[in-house]
């Protein structure tokens, strides 16, 4: 078991979000490369409450935003995404089943020829939810799984809420939706995946996407829940053992955008993709993130506050996301917008920083990403590695977070060995040096 220790008492455990930013400014016309670039996948949180109460929370939900949308504007939102081309659509919370109307958006979006899927802590999830969910068109849902048992519980702040994860499982499948896992690789549960693993598969998933925990609302304030740059070391690795047996048992592993870079398991794992291995951050250029107030942002998991582009009860959608700036800026960006280790990486252009979200809400602002396998082999191979410290605490709004800073130091004379067999070989664990002893 990981003890991952007692939740931090002076923490709000559901503040309440304020209202949902108005009539903000539009380019007075939309470009030919705004106009290109189409949103084929929105993730949309439907509603802010939650019944859940996550330590790794980036958006700290639990309860329902003040300015939420009705039934008649998610209805008319569907539409516009219709139109604007998106294929896919990702409803999420918060707690998506705890909005009243979730099903009717559900209708809606398959109604218009969109797929419809959901990404659910599953704690709520009878076999009547699942069954209307199957009749309304849901095509697939993603159940969060963070840890074997007594990790899953501690993180999601609900004794219980593993087992209600595996019930979501059976009642899906027993009404006959397919299911996926996501799962979060904080700095003590990557060594427990192995094994989670082989209980989703037992639960019959068909997919599982990984990330890595980042340092947004909740999981800003208990910095010790967020892995060290340098265990990409040991992640990638695994992550690549697992892919073997990914594809014996038929299931895809899908690394999130946050999970990489340019290593030599890059191909293995992302070898699927148009390009075979990882590109810059899709965040307004292929992905929509939508706020259950009626805010737009290029990606869901971006601050809410600099990169929301407007409002959908002010403007069309398809006018913020052709002249907004905050979704304009993966459009614009270049090699020159990069800073500190990753200006300088042979990877630079294709890679571009990797996931904006996981370096603006560590650094401030995008554009030079530590959690990056390449990174790291290279800094080993002059006998260095980096670690992110916090210097400044989240506020504790949704969305928020903190300030940390990158140490670049020595390996420690003692671990150097390991981290240099773990590099060549790809097996074995870093250790870790805050009271935690890994699982043998």
């Amino acid at each position: 078991m990981t003890d991952l220790g007692p939740r931090p008492r002076h923490l709000p455990i559901a503040p309440t979000a304020p209202p949902g930013r108005r009539n903000l400014p539009l380019a007075g016309e939309s470009r030919l490369i705004d106009q290109r670039w189409q949103p084929v996948y929105a993730v949309w949180e439907i509603t802010l409450r939650c019944d859940l109460a996550c330590r790794h929370c980036g958006s700290r939900a639990g309860r329902t935003r003040p300015d939420e949308l009705s039934t008649a504007e998610c209805l008319d939102l569907v539409r516009q995404m219709a139109e604007l081309g998106v294929k896919e659509v990702t409803v999420i919370g918060g707690e998506a089943y705890l909005r009243d109307d979730w099903l009717d958006i559900v209708r809606e979006v398959r109604r218009l020829g969109m797929d419809c899927t959901m990404t659910t802590g599953g704690r709520g999830l009878t076999l009547e939810r699942a069954q209307a969910a199957k009749a309304a068109g849901l095509r697939s849902v993603s159940v969060s799984v963070d840890g074997l048992e007594a990790t899953h519980d501690q993180l999601r702040g609900v004794q219980g809420s593993w087992r209600s994860a595996f019930e979501a499982f059976a009642n899906l499948k027993a009404a006959g939706i397919p299911v996926s896992a996501n799962s979060q690789f904080g700095r003590h549960s990557v060594r427990e995946m192995p094994e989670v693993f082989e209980t989703l598969v037992a639960a019959g998933i068909h997919s599982w996407q990984v990330q890595l925990t980042v340092a947004m609302g909740r999981a800003a304030d208990e910095p010790e829940l967020l892995p060290e740059p340098y265990q990409l070391l040991e992640v990638m690795p695994m992550l690549a053992r697992l892919k073997k047996r990914a594809d014996q048992a038929r299931v895809r592993i899908w690394p999130g955008n946050n999970i990489g870079y340019f290593g030599p398991y890059e191909s293995t794992l992302r070898g699927t993709l148009p390009r075979g291995h990882m590109a810059s951050c899709g965040a307004g250029r292929s992905t929509l993130g939508i706020e259950a107030d009626g805010s737009i942002k290029g990606c869901p998991s971006l601050p809410t506050d600099r990169y929301t582009g407007g409002n959908i009860r002010d403007h069309s959608l398809r006018d913020i996301w052709e002249r907004s700036t905050p979704l304009r800026f993966t459009r614009d960006r270049t090699v020159d917008d990069l800073w500190g280790y990753c200006r300088g990486c042979y990877y630079n252009d294709v890679c571009r920083a990797g996931c904006s979200w996981t370096t603006d809400v560590l650094l401030g602002r995008p554009g030079n990403n530590p959690y990056c396998h390449h990174r790291a082999l290279e800094l080993l191979r002059e006998g260095k590695r980096e670690r992110v410290v916090q210097v400044e605490k989240p506020p504790g709004e949704p969305f928020d977070h903190g300030l940390f800073e990158i140490v670049l130091e020595d390996w420690p004379e003692a671990e150097l060995a390991s981290a240099q067999r773990l590099a060549e070989t790809g097996e074995g664990w870093l250790p870790l040096h805050d009271g935690y002893t890994p699982r043998t």
